[in-house]
């Protein structure tokens, strides 16, 4: 699954700036390959208006 940040974080609760770093991504237009499993799906949930999934 491939995940890209589209927004900051600026602003955001740190639970969810947490999430982001916990995911490998720290700039805007940056994006990564991860895994999918349940843990890294339950991430992804959790700050989808800051990113866009490509399956």
């Amino acid at each position: 699954m491939k995940i890209k940040l589209v927004r900051s974080v600026i602003g955001r609760p740190q639970y969810q700036v947490d999430t982001v770093k916990a995911l490998g991504l720290k700039k805007i237009g940056e994006s990564r390959e991860v895994n999918d499993t349940p843990a890294i799906r339950g991430m992804v949930e959790t700050v989808k208006h800051l990113l866009e999934v490509e399956a």
